[in-house]
C-alpha cells in the first residue's frame, strides 16, 4: 500500500471536480482526500507489489488532470487499519 501526496497545478472549482472525477475512475485509488496543507490530495493506492504501483503511477496517477507533481510513502507495516 502507498500513500501518494499530489500537488495540483490549478486548484480552481472546475479543477477539483475534473480531478475528483477522474480519481473516482482509478479501482486502485482505494481513497482520495481533499487536503488543506501544503499539497492538495492525499490518495491511498493498493497493488500487488511495487512494479504495479510504478505502471499505476506513471500510467494512472500521473495522467490525473492538472497534476503537477507528486510523491509516495509506501507502507512497511499496518499498525491499525479499520477496526475497533
Amino acid at each position: 500500500m502507498a500513500f501518494v501526496e499530489v500537488r495540483l497545478s490549478d486548484t480552481r472549482e472546475s479543477a477539483l471536480r475534473d480531478f475528483n472525477e477522474a480519481a473516482r475512475g482509478i479501482p486502485e485509488i482505494e481513497e482520495c482526500h481533499l487536503i488543506a496543507g501544503g499539497f492538495d490530495y492525499l490518495l491511498k493506492v493498493r497493488t500487488p507489489g511495487i512494479s504495479s504501483y510504478r505502471r499505476v503511477l506513471a500510467e494512472s496517477i500521473s495522467s490525473l488532470p492538472y497534476v503537477a507533481s507528486t510523491s509516495t510513502y509506501v507502507a512497511m507495516e499496518a499498525v491499525k487499519e479499520l477496526g475497533p
